[in-house]
């Protein structure tokens, strides 16, 4: 048997949107990944770090062409600055939406050699938890299999099983029976997985249960001794599993006081993208929270005519500059109504046409905004690569349960020291966005 290491490995998070990062602190999250901005995630002391794919917004080509090139660059720089021991995690969707098994196959192709990949979709922040290897979503108090919620729904990522093994056959096309996938259900984990990780080879199927971090941390604690062996194992997984492998200590600053990350005692301004139900429940509070002023963009013009693009630019930024004169926060958020496509590429695009929108907003609001917050998975990572044009950016911690805050460089040419709150679309309760705004707003004179 091999000899055991006692050093922490790096985990490096491939995160198929920004929104990960959701449940630790004080690392670097990456926008790009060519070999020399990966040496500067690899050479950081954090313990953890996250390259930024925005793969979910992607086609499936395109997606398996990022996750490729990612994967290639890692071993150049990897070699580059030494790194004996790293673990790699393929973060996704704790509702079970995204490129699966895509991205793990093409992690598996290039990074070749595991012997198991786990799904953890367990997010505790969330309400999402796994018991007997079926996934729920608590909502409105009540455990819900989440083939039974709007996600399952989803036009591009859908599904119809919260069975793991069931979802894994279905996602693979039957590659990977159900029969055949590993099971860790709450007694294995609570009693201990050692010896059976240690039996695990050519890359076998795992589907994790948990219903607290109690079990993750046993389940990461028995992962780290096993791999610290020599096992090589891949995760595709929520965000809760990332607290077990990093082994963070508490954040510097508590949630409710993140406002003395505020750079300016001015107003700041919220960009609203996410279209689930939940972000529209919460989109409404916040427009009812004291000093806030609606700015609308209607999406729709674009369809009919995309030079529409720059006049609702203008349209928008007038909004937002009036509102930030009055001391007030413009909420831009693009209308609710749901639009229908003929098909999943035409969705997508559309997408990133209404994202190049808003980052066009982005990069041209007052530059003496107190804060800005994003609501959005995808909207989030363009924010931080687009509209801030950030390489990297380094997490301060969560202003709420799942609700990350970064804060810009102090030499950015426009918008130094700012902190941005990273607000995924489908966490929090209906007041969640009301709150992490008035969070803030504590620090505006």
């Amino acid at each position: 048997m091999a000899a055991t290491s006692s050093r922490q490995p790096k985990i490096i998070v491939l995160d198929d949107d920004p929104t990960g990062s959701q449940t630790v602190h004080s690392c670097l999250l990456l926008t790009r990944w060519d070999v020399d901005t990966l040496r500067i995630g690899l050479a950081d002391a954090a313990p953890i770090m996250f390259v930024l794919t925005n793969t979910r917004s992607l086609t499936p080509e395109d997606a398996t062409h990022v996750t490729r090139e990612v994967c290639q660059n890692l071993k150049i720089a990897i070699a580059a600055e030494n790194i004996q021991e790293f673990m790699i995690v393929s973060r996704s969707d704790s509702t079970l939406r995204g490129h699966y098994p895509i991205e793990t196959d093409a992690i598996a192709e290039e990074l070749g050699g595991f012997d198991a990949h786990f799904l953890v979709p367990a997010f505790f922040e969330g309400g999402r938890f796994t018991k007997a290897s079926v996934h729920y979503l608590v909502v409105n108090g009540v455990p819900t299999p989440v083939h039974e919620t709007e996600f399952a729904k989803d036009s591009v990522f859908g599904y119809t099983h919260s069975y793991l093994p069931d979802y894994v056959a279905e996602k693979t096309k039957g590659r990977i029976p159900a029969d055949k996938v590993e099971r860790f259900l709450l007694s294995d984990i609570r009693a201990g997985s050692r010896q059976r990780l240690q039996r695990l080879h050519d890359n076998q199927c795992c589907v994790v249960d948990a219903e607290n971090q109690g079990d993750l941390n046993q389940f990461a604690a028995d992962i780290l001794a096993v791999a610290a062996m020599g096992k090589r194992f891949l995760f595709r997984s929520a965000a809760s599993i990332l607290t077990a492998l990093a082994k963070l200590p508490p954040q510097p600053i508590a949630a409710a006081e993140m406002s003395k990350y505020m750079r300016s005692p001015k107003a700041g301004v919220a960009i609203v993208g996410s279209h689930v139900k939940k972000t529209t429940e919460q989109l409404e509070n916040l427009l009812k929270a004291a000093n806030t002023v609606p700015v609308e963009i209607e999406v729709a013009r674009l369809l009919a005519d995309s030079a529409q693009s720059e006049l609702l630019k203008q349209e928008a930024l007038a909004q937002v500059y009036q509102a930030h004169a009055q001391g007030k926060t413009a909420v831009v958020f693009t209308s609710r109504q749901e639009l229908v496509f003929e098909d999943i590429t035409t969705r997508l695009a559309f997408g990133q046409s209404v994202s190049a929108l808003l980052m066009a907003i982005v990069q041209e609001l007052p530059n003496d905004i107190g804060f800005l917050i994003s609501k959005g998975g995808i909207t989030s990572n363009d924010v931080l690569s687009t509209g801030l044009n950030l390489p990297t950016a380094r997490l301060l911690g969560q202003i709420l349960a799942g609700c990350s805050v970064v804060k810009t460089p102090a030499d950015h040419p426009r918008f130094p020291e700012l902190p941005v709150v990273l607000f995924p679309g489908n966490v929090g309760d209906a007041q969640a966005l009301a709150t992490v705004y008035n969070r803030l707003a504590i620090g505006i004179s």
